[in-house]
């Protein structure tokens, strides 16, 4: 049984302990906000409250810290956690920055300890099925992919945690940007290469940006074009996978993003119209779940992470080279 401290109690952080399986328990939480910490340890038995992150990670009980804070913190309490010998599952992007991230990735390096990047729409349904006609080669070569990605935000949207750099590291693009960057390399099963990209605050009146255009390539020539936006309007996500037999095209994610469904085209000898099959999931969403399941077979198995950490060093590279931050 492995014993789980929750460092930010908010919504993603409700959604993780929620996530924990018969193998996992929930003993302690932590928010620098008290009563937050308070409420979600009150819907478990016997869970220790913290205000102090430091605290929770030194205990010495706890064998995995889930970091679900804001990105300011994100890689400075994941370097605390591998410090103290704790298996760490840190929600995207895991940092504010590739430098950042690049010392915690040096450090991990030196440990035992497993750490995983909370990606979790890759263990969607439809993800999971594209990923398995993919490596059936029900596709063929990948050619390329496009992907969109947004919403609306709300009113005050440019006050919150989201609009200031310093607590963010920036906007629209490594907030929503890093799911469509990560999902691209793992379909393309390679690493992608910043290429050009065009990055503007067009409505909300913030120092961050509200919209992002990515061109990325593989060093195949494999290209994703992705697009992420809060001046969406209408909650959207499209993600079509083009390959040299046909095509996959994913829609919604649940929830005010539509019901979530695959629709795979397979071209036939002939061409014209494909052969189409649609998969529809109306289900709740059970990616969290899915995702802590995989990552406690890392730790029982001892296996490289599915979604470790040179995978988010990747994606926050091509989002500084976005940002100019870097060459």
């Amino acid at each position: 049984m492995f014993k789980v401290g929750i460092i930010g109690c908010g919504f993603i952080g409700s959604k993780r302990a929620k996530s924990l399986n018969k193998d996992s328990k929930l003993i302690a939480c932590a928010d620098i906000n008290l009563e937050r910490a308070k409420n979600l340890a009150s819907n478990y038995q016997d869970v220790k409250v913290y205000q102090r992150s430091e605290e929770l990670i030194k205990d010495k009980n706890i064998d995995i810290v889930i970091i679900s804070t804001l990105h300011d913190s994100l890689a400075y309490l994941t370097t605390l956690a591998i410090l103290e010998s704790k298996h760490v599952l840190v929600e995207k992007p895991a940092a504010k920055s590739s430098f950042e991230l690049f010392k915690v990735l040096q450090i991990a390096k030196t440990v035992k300890t497993k750490v995983h990047v909370g990606f979790n729409h890759r263990y969607h349904r439809a993800f999971q099925k594209a990923k398995e006609i993919i490596q059936d080669g029900l596709l063929g070569e990948l050619m390329f992919i496009r992907a969109r990605y947004g919403h609306g935000a709300r009113i005050g949207y440019e006050s919150e945690w989201r609009a200031d750099p310093k607590l963010s590291g920036g906007g629209e693009l490594i907030d929503q940007g890093p799911h469509l960057i990560d999902l691209s390399q793992w379909l393309f099963d390679s690493k992608l290469n910043h290429i050009h990209s065009s990055v503007h605050t067009y409505f909300w009146e913030m120092p961050v940006d509200d919209n992002a255009f990515l061109l990325l390539e593989t060093n195949n020539s494999q290209t994703a074009f992705l697009h992420v936006s809060c001046t969406e309007w209408k909650n959207t996500f499209s993600f079509e996978i083009y390959g040299k037999k046909g095509k996959l095209d994913i829609s919604g994610l649940g929830g005010s993003y539509g019901v979530e469904k695959l629709s795979h085209y397979n071209m036939l000898p002939e061409m014209g119209p494909p052969e189409t099959t649609i998969y529809e999931f109306p289900m709740a969403d059970n990616s969290w779940s899915k995702e802590m399941d995989d990552f406690l077979t890392d730790i029982n198995e001892d296996r490289d992470s599915n979604c470790g950490l040179e995978d988010a060093y990747n994606v926050l590279t091509i989002i500084d080279k976005a940002y100019n931050k870097i060459e």
